[in-house]
């Protein structure tokens, strides 16, 4: 079993969601905090919270991830505190909804630069650090969007499948090294994901963050290489779509998310893009 006492965790998109719900998690099990995301007086209320109940350093980096110079600003950051990073969590996310050709593409290259270009970055920077130290763990946060096309969200699943894709190839070649890499799937999290837009999600299908944030570690403590932190459902759609023709889950997807009301979604911000 993987121990966090005393470890130095690194979390990404930390001011909220489910972000907020491995930082806290992180803390009851002993780890020192870095918390980077764009909102630093959010960062700063939560680092306060965590250091009145725990007794753990708790640091604050604020930094847009979707700057695509922000990975290089985060490790020169981590420096200035005089830090090395035990555990990377690549927690932060956001995508667009609706049908594509007919939404603003900002929000879908955005969607990229957060969940693609900066996991990327910060996975070279701080994996290299690791493996030259001999030690470290990466858990990236992907999604069961990864394993299908999703129509109505084709840029967000599509940025899971590479971080899936990308997160198995470089376990692979860090196997042997000290430095384990665990990609995690969870399924719908009442986090918020929605809330600037009209779409939303069935609060009846939906895990709560800090059940995630619970089982994400706690596989990663077990040194697996995957996780689904979400219910079984979640895992049996998993399933479905790897033994089923591409053509029919796209369809099949398609259709679900037509029901959900994605393909009929609005902006209640037009300024702002859905975020974990």
């Amino acid at each position: 079993m993987h121990d966090y006492t005393n470890t130095t965790a690194l979390v990404t998109g930390a001011s909220k969601g489910l972000g907020e719900a491995y930082a806290r998690e992180l803390a009851s099990r002993g780890a020192h905090l870095i918390l980077v995301a764009r909102s630093a007086d959010a960062l700063h209320v939560l680092a306060d919270e965590i250091r009145a109940t725990h007794a753990v350093r708790v640091d604050v980096i604020a930094a847009d991830l979707a700057d695509r110079r922000s990975p290089q600003r985060v490790l020169d950051a981590v420096d200035g505190l005089g830090l090395d990073v035990d555990l990377l969590v690549n927690n932060a996310g956001m995508g667009a909804v609706g049908p594509f050709l007919d939404r603003p593409l900002e929000p879908n290259l955005q969607s990229v630069d957060v969940n693609v270009s900066a996991l990327v970055g910060l996975v070279h920077l701080l994996g290299a650090r690791m493996v030259e130290r001999g030690r470290g763990g990466i858990v990236n946060i992907a999604s069961t969007a990864a394993f299908q096309p999703m129509p109505y969200q084709a840029s967000y699943a599509a940025t899971k499948a590479f971080v899936l894709s990308f997160t198995e190839a470089v376990a692979e070649e860090v196997r042997g090294t000290g430095v384990r890499v665990m990609a995690a799937h969870p399924g719908a999290t009442a986090t918020g994901f929605f809330d600037r837009t009209t779409a939303s999600m069935n609060p009846r299908f939906t895990d709560a963050p800090a059940d995630v944030a619970v089982r994400t570690l706690d596989d990663f403590a077990r040194g697996r290489a995957v996780s689904f932190p979400g219910r079984a459902s979640q895992r049996v759609g998993v399933w479905a779509s790897r033994v089923l023709p591409r053509t029919t889950v796209t369809r099949v997807t398609g259709a679900l998310n037509r029901r959900l009301g994605f393909r009929d979604v609005r902006d209640r911000d037009p300024a702002a893009a859905p975020g974990r």
